[in-house]
């Protein structure tokens, strides 16, 4: 008995087993259909929502939505131009690696043909492609009556390539193209279906631009068409070193500080904005408003503004420039009309980062930017911050005016001056040079208050010889300084906290008397 027992037991268990193995079985069968036949999830499958929106958007402009048959619904137009967007994405991915991911999702299959052909030959001749592109303007052409299908024309796409042949770049390559494009709706994506490099057209400009206040003639800068001598300083808040804009920035310290600039016979203040500070691609409105409250008040006190863009900003890799674009694009498009605003400073002291970034690289990505600052603000000056005289003359033709830093022994002050005068032909300033008025415990060797005023002295007596533009280092000296700023020894931080015209308490030092000439 006990026997029959034990063999129903066993009977029922491995039907039991049988019945739930064959049960999921079918659930994953099922839940493997339902993923594989949603549009939504596919693009998880390749995670290019996120990819692209933290690596790749390029500015997108449709000229025109036009179209004699069906209209064009505005959510398809934000599908389409998506999915349009993605299927640059991973075709740039795929010349980058040589691999084929992601382009049967958004390449109908005659379009792969040659993407693929492509990917085989580089792949056998070790050649990549690091590419992006920065702007389309997209015209519609056609919308089908059933809706499957799009034709339109994406002109002037500005494309930019590095190609390297055994990981060794061989050329960089800036081309401007209009593409015919058509795209079929397909299981809820639409796929490119054929797409074709077009005679270059130029794109017409939709901007007027209006004279501005500052402009450059020879190697004068101009203000309302007389010489205008800059005469400034660069600015901090005394308790919010690096950090103007974050949580303790206060209207009142800086009214009083501007009070004591304007007082002191400056005309001109240099202020920074850090790209992660201010929200990245996605710039915060919170940031915007300090940063037009700040101009504001400048406005008021009769100082005019150098705003030094990307602060602490690194990456300069070609996947990234989209994302940089559209930061600058939203803060000089927000004041392109702001009265305070002298110019646009690119970058603080780029060539820092030459040797670990790639020179060719910080210079491409520079030379990339500047076309989106003019573009959305035509009515300011431009300049980029090198930190010495040598560096300064990379693309002297690109900006307005070049700056320089000049922290070397007043000796070779002149001499440095003159050859870069002569290097570029066009007006020159020089954007930061100071003393530290430290010499204790972390430095035996330092420099007294007392040698920070005859510095001063010394250097006001050129400028005004010379009739030069300066911008001096810094307002305050600062009680605590971020680690990223100097490094995080005593010695380098103590000597980087004295630059200031004033101590940490706000009174004058002995070199205040020699702020300006």
């Amino acid at each position: 008995m006990t026997l029959i027992n034990n063999r129903t037991t066993i009977r029922t268990v491995l039907i039991a087993s049988f019945i739930a193995v064959n049960l999921m079985v079918l659930f994953g069968i099922s839940t493997v259909l339902d993923y594989l036949n949603s549009g939504a999830d596919r693009t998880s499958m390749l995670h290019l929502d996120k990819e692209t929106v933290n690596t790749y958007l390029p500015k997108v402009i449709w000229e025109s939505l036009d179209n004699p048959g069906r209209v064009m619904e505005p959510n398809t137009l934000k599908t389409i131009e998506k999915h349009y967007l993605f299927s640059w994405f991973v075709k740039n991915k795929a010349l980058e690696n040589n691999k084929k991911a992601g382009i049967e999702d958004y390449y109908t299959q005659n379009a792969r043909i040659n993407l693929y052909r492509t990917i085989a030959d580089n792949s056998k001749k070790k050649i990549t492609i690091e590419s992006t592109t920065l702007e389309h303007h997209p015209k519609l052409e056609f919308y089908s009556a059933d809706g499957q299908l799009v034709v339109f024309t994406d002109k002037n796409v500005v494309e930019f390539q590095k190609v390297f042949q055994a990981k060794k770049e061989i050329t960089t390559i800036q081309d401007t193209a209009t593409y015919k494009v058509m795209m079929l709706l397909e299981d809820g994506f639409w796929r490119v279906r054929h797409i074709q490099k077009m005679k270059k057209d130029i794109l017409p400009l939709d901007t007027i631009v209006s004279q501005p206040v500052f402009k450059v003639s020879g190697k004068k800068i101009l203000k309302d068409n007389e010489e205008f001598v800059i005469k400034g300083i660069n600015y901090y808040p005394k308790n919010s070193a690096w950090d103007t804009f974050g949580e303790r920035f206060n209207t009142d310290t800086i009214a009083r500080d501007f009070d004591i600039i304007k007082n002191a016979k400056l005309n001109t203040i240099r202020i920074f904005i850090q790209y992660d500070d201010f929200g990245q691609a996605d710039v915060k409105p919170e940031k915007l408003d300090k940063l037009k409250q700040l101009l504001d008040l400048s406005a008021s006190k009769n100082l005019y503004v150098i705003v030094t863009l990307f602060d602490f900003y690194s990456d300069y890799t070609i996947e990234n420039w989209t994302l940089t674009h559209r930061h600058a694009e939203k803060i000089v498009s927000a004041f392109k009309n702001h009265k305070a605003i002298l110019a646009w400073d690119m970058k603080n002291e780029p060539n820092l980062d030459f040797e670990n970034r790639n020179q060719q690289n910080v210079l491409s990505w520079l030379d990339h930017l500047l076309p989106v600052i003019k573009k959305n603000d035509p009515n300011h000056l431009t300049t980029i911050g090198w930190s010495n005289s040598t560096a300064a003359v990379h693309l002297k033709d690109q900006v307005d005016f070049v700056s320089y830093h000049f922290y070397h022994p007043i000796e070779n002050f002149e001499h440095e001056q003159s050859t870069l005068e002569k290097a570029v032909g066009k007006p020159v300033v020089i954007q930061e040079f100071g003393l530290p008025s430290y010499k204790g415990l972390w430095n035996w060797v330092g420099n007294t208050e007392e040698d920070q005023a005859a510095y001063h002295q010394k250097m006001q007596v050129l400028f005004k010889k010379n009739n030069l533009a300066f911008v001096s280092w810094t307002l305050y000296d600062f009680p605590s300084i971020p680690d990223q700023v100097a490094g995080k020894w005593p010695w380098q931080k103590n000597k980087q906290k004295r630059f200031g015209f004033l101590n940490s308490e706000g009174k004058k030092k002995p070199s205040f008397s020699y702020i300006s000439n």
